[in-house]
């Protein structure tokens, strides 16, 4: 090897080695918990799940645990009596209940190394405002802060769009339908926080996949 082939050689990879990796500029967090009520506080969160995806539709990870009462609250008796007709659920998010004060520092923990530097985690639920609401009052409570900030996607009001529905007609049903020959999904709801989260996450990035694609139509 001649000396001006080393020279390039040793350029091209201190090139590569300066060239920083490129990520994704956010990162979405498919949420589902599970409840003895509606209203964090009075009601304590029983079970939080999450399912994190790139924009490009990588399965990034989980993340799943239960949590114990919160001292103060009171089960919700309607909630209560509908958990009756779902003893398999309801069994599922009594196992290993651990302290909110643990897991919630843990959580938002897994969240940031889940992202990565300098990527932005998004927070994403079907519907987002019960989960996110028991997600945000947990993480202020038990850790100071949320590693989400505000940031919140509804993805059945992103499927509404999509389909061109009303907020109220754009039923999972029918979105899977439209979907079907994107979607492989791996889950299915029954209740269980991190299997619903998985199966909304799947549901959502092949949402993005087929909206990239629609509008990427309309340009041409």
């Amino acid at each position: 090897m001649v000396i001006s082939e080393v020279a390039t050689d040793l350029a091209t990879e201190a090139t590569l080695k300066a060239t920083p990796a490129v990520k994704p500029p956010e990162v979405y967090f498919s949420v589902d918990i599970e409840a003895d009520g509606p209203i964090p506080g009075i009601n304590s969160m029983l079970s939080l799940g999450c399912a994190a995806f790139d924009p490009d539709g990588n399965a990034l990870g989980t993340y799943s645990a239960n949590l114990k009462p919160l001292p103060e609250a009171t089960p919700d008796p309607n909630t209560m009596a509908w958990w009756a007709t779902q003893p398999a659920a309801w069994q599922a998010c009594q196992e290993d209940q651990r302290e909110p004060s643990e897991v919630m520092p843990e959580f938002a923990k897994w969240v940031w190394t889940t992202a990565g530097e300098n990527v932005k985690p998004v927070f994403a639920a079907w519907p987002v405002g019960f989960d996110f609401t028991h997600v945000y009052w947990y993480l202020i409570r038990f850790h100071g802060h949320s590693p989400f900030s505000h940031h919140a996607l509804d993805i059945r009001s992103f499927a509404m769009a999509f389909m061109n529905l009303t907020y109220r007609s754009a039923h999972k049903s029918k979105l899977k339908k439209r979907l079907k020959d994107r979607l492989n999904l791996t889950h299915h709801h029954d209740h269980i926080a991190v299997h619903d989260a998985i199966e909304q996450g799947e549901l959502l990035v092949a949402l993005l996949a087929a909206n990239r694609d629609l509008h990427a139509q309309k340009t041409r």
